[in-house]
C-alpha cells in the first residue's frame, strides 16, 4: 500500500450537503481519509496510490458532486 496525500482547492465552499457527499467518498476502495480545511475552501484526500491515480481521485470528487481542482505540489 502506497499512502499518498493530495490537496484540492474547492471551486465553491462546502455547505452541509457538500460535507455529506464528502463523507460518502470514504466508501470508495482506496480512499483512506478526506479532510476539509477549517474555512471549507480546501480538502485533503489521503488515498492508496497503488489503487488510484490523482486523476481518478479528482474524477471521484466530481462524481460525488464536489467541484475542486488539484493544488500544485509543494516544492
Amino acid at each position: 500500500m502506497a499512502s499518498t496525500e493530495i490537496r484540492f482547492r474547492l471551486l465553491k465552499p462546502l455547505d452541509e450537503a457538500g460535507l455529506e457527499r464528502l463523507a460518502r467518498l470514504h466508501s470508495v476502495y482506496g480512499i483512506h481519509r478526506v479532510r476539509p480545511s477549517e474555512n471549507l475552501e480546501e480538502i485533503t484526500v489521503d488515498y492508496d496510490a497503488s489503487r488510484l491515480t490523482p486523476e481518478q481521485v479528482e474524477a471521484l470528487l466530481r462524481r460525488f458532486g464536489v467541484s475542486a481542482i488539484p493544488e500544485p505540489a509543494a516544492a
